[in-house]
């Protein structure tokens, strides 16, 4: 990937500015590892030496844990020094922040080496270079997200969150009752900023429906014939959505299991692949029968244990599995079928694809489309076969065998040879650096209920 030409860049920052005489600031953007955007604010009069020059952040903004301390053993801080790298904006990511009081713009940006190479720590960059093999074969990836997230408190409750009063009723809402129009009734001031902010941005959400927890909501994404920008729209409308939240009172969270007992919050996303006359290589009327549809399960269910640490980060994570929330804890595969990891939705016969339902809204979006991708590449072209359609519920049939905790998902991801050639080792490295120093910390404390159960009693 080069950088783009500094004539594009300019007029894309001319023609904005014009546009927006009103805009007094600009947020620089990047996601790190964990998805949290990171970066800095500037006045509009800096937005064109931006554009020509660029901005340096340290390259240890692709070693923070998730609390934004630098992981040393990453290599990325101190022994480099905590030297800065250069960050230039994506074209076409320039748009106002809806909520803010000050007119205030934002920019995504993607970080280089000084010589200009992308920096091959930046998650961004990571897909990027799965995304480069299905170029080398004339294919276009197209993917939608769809996101859960609940709207909590701005209190909490013991250090618990809750749910919010809702602005109608004043009442915590209890319902489970997933698709419920009321529900969508008692926030929809809020819900419905979300959506109209998402167009002034340029995010394409085109819905909102309750899920089955009090509070819970999910935004379904269009499908775009691009992954990377698939990815930004995902990371941004999350930065959306919380804004949005907050102006209305309210917070949000996207952490996998907030509440013992609801459902989590997960990250869905559905690909199907274009050939170069823009066709989609899964049609079928029968997709069994579909090889390129076949291969492709083949080598996600193939790949999918050791894609677990990019599917499910955090310790947090692996808490939402169980077969009543449909979350499915083995590698499978069905038409029209939820139980499983593998959805084949069968509308229509050119809508045909690929919905992956294991990962949570915790995931890095980027990670995660690397890894589903990676698996999707080898399918394809060592021609995997996955086996039989599960018909019926996949829980009753098959025994959990992913990785059910962080520890053993990084093992997985670390041992795995298929992933390293698609996804450099050295970020491998990083990566399972960064998280084991998150695990061995977790460890290391004492949770209230060891207290409760052990402290005078044993």
């Amino acid at each position: 990937m080069s950088v783009p030409p500094r004539a594009v860049q300019l007029n894309e920052a001319n023609a904005f500015l014009k546009e927006h005489p009103e805009v007094l600031y600009v947020d620089l953007l990047i996601a790190d590892m964990n998805g949290v955007v990171r970066g800095k604010r500037i006045e509009r009069t800096s937005l064109h030496k931006v554009y020509e020059k660029g901005i340096n952040l340290p390259a240890s903004l692709f070693a923070l844990d998730i609390n934004g301390s630098t992981v040393e053993s990453t290599g990325l801080g101190l022994d480099i020094g905590d030297a800065d790298r250069i960050c230039y904006p994506i074209p076409d990511t320039l748009c106002n922040e809806p909520w803010q009081k000050r007119p205030t713009a934002q920019l995504l940006m993607t970080m280089h080496e000084i010589e200009g190479e992308p920096f091959f720590a930046d998650p961004r960059e990571v897909l990027r270079q799965v995304v480069s093999k299905f170029d080398d074969m004339g294919l276009t990836i197209c993917a939608a997200f769809e996101l859960e997230f609940y709207l909590i408190d701005q209190e909490n409750v013991n250090g618990r969150p809750q749910p919010p009063r809702s602005p109608i009723s004043g009442k915590r809402p209890q319902s489970t009752q997933v698709y419920l129009i009321d529900d969508l009734d008692e926030y929809a001031d809020c819900l419905q900023d979300i959506l109209e902010g998402a167009k002034e941005q340029g995010i394409p959400a085109d819905a909102i429906v309750k899920e089955s927890a009090p509070a819970q909501f999910e935004v379904n994404l269009h499908h775009v014939p691009d992954p990377l920008k698939a990815c930004d729209y995902a990371v941004l409308l999350k930065r959306l959505i919380k804004n949005i939240a907050y102006d209305h009172e309210m917070d949000t969270t996207f952490m996998a299991k907030p509440y013992p007992g609801q459902a989590g919050n997960g990250l869905h996303v559905h690909i199907s692949v274009l050939d170069k006359d823009g066709n989609n290589i899964f049609t079928s009327e029968d997709p069994e029968q579909n090889a390129a549809l076949r291969h492709a399960v083949g080598g996600v269910l193939e790949t999918l244990p050791a894609s677990m640490a990019f599917l499910c980060p955090n310790v947090n994570s692996y808490r939402r599995f169980g077969a009543q929330f449909y979350v499915p804890n083995a590698p499978s595969w069905g038409l029209d079928n939820r139980t499983v990891a593998l959805r084949v939705p069968t509308g229509s016969a050119d809508a045909v694809r690929l919905e992956h339902r294991v990962a949570g809204a915790d995931a890095n979006p980027y990670l995660m489309m690397a890894a589903v991708l990676a698996g999707v590449h080898h399918g394809l072209t060592n021609k995997i076969e996955p086996g039989a359609p599960i018909e019926g519920n996949s829980y009753e049939q098959l025994d959990q065998s992913l990785p059910n905790n962080l520890r053993d998902a990084l093992r997985e991801l670390d041992d795995s040879e298929i992933l390293n050639k698609y996804i450099d080792p050295k970020y491998i490295d990083i990566f399972v650096a960064c998280k084991e120093s998150e695990l061995e910390e977790f460890e290391h404390s004492i949770s209230d209920l060891e207290y409760n159960w052990y402290l005078h009693t044993v």
